[in-house]
């Protein structure tokens, strides 16, 4: 597999982009954990309901059970007290409560920041990355006969009129000179270097009839 390119400008470029692109996604992780985060203390608040609504409910739930042992009165003078105690963990639920919507919005956030640039990567960079390695890679090993090939449906009129006059006509012929010369602008196009190999048959319309 072939992951970059032999010649020295397409090389240099194809790793700076590489690097660009790592970095600035890397870039946008790091934004997106701080928008978490600056996010998340907006659940201070709850946190600090959750504390004080727990810390009321155990007080209250402790003084009820302690003034429940007064014979005979204990059960209506703790009734006040577990009344009391119910209320205050309901003010600790709705804390927690507040958190957890908080947390969720946090992700929520941080996910719709993240999705652009990894969207960008996915499908727009990396597709293009994986097809060019694909095609330099087979490239690499092709013969002569099938790069020139593929140079015809690749490359511009302008650059093919440089070859020859009639470049597909040599190449059904089998010349060796066009099909050298087309071959070489594949790999130039993609930047590898390949292995020269001719092809067997001297043409490719096969044997006469």
């Amino acid at each position: 597999m072939k992951l970059y390119a032999d010649t020295p400008g397409r090389r240099t470029w194809q790793l700076v982009t590489d690097l660009f692109v790592v970095a600035w996604l890397w870039f946008w992780i790091w934004l997106a954990v701080k928008l978490y985060h600056l996010v998340g203390t907006l659940a201070v608040p709850g946190q600090k309901l959750t504390g004080a609504g727990d810390g009321m409910a155990n007080g209250l739930a402790d003084a009820g059970s302690k003034v429940h042992r007064v014979p005979v009165a204990g059960d209506s003078l703790a009734e006040p007290f577990t009344r009391a105690a119910d209320a205050a963990r309901s003010i600790a639920d709705a804390g927690r409560a507040e958190q957890h919507t908080v947390h969720q919005l946090a992700w929520v956030l941080a996910l719709l920041l993240l999705s652009v640039p990894l969207a960008v990567v996915l499908l727009g960079w990396l597709p293009l990355r994986v097809r060019w390695v694909r095609r330099a890679s087979a490239a690499a090993l092709a013969t002569d006969d099938l790069l020139a090939l593929r140079a015809l449906a690749h490359q511009p009129l302008r650059r093919l009129s440089t070859v020859d006059s009639d470049p597909v006509g040599a190449w059904r012929q089998g010349d060796p000179e066009t099909v050298a010369a087309l071959a070489a602008l594949e790999l130039r196009r993609l930047g590898v270097r390949g292995q020269r190999r001719r092809r067997t048959s001297s043409t490719v319309d096969g044997p006469a009839a």
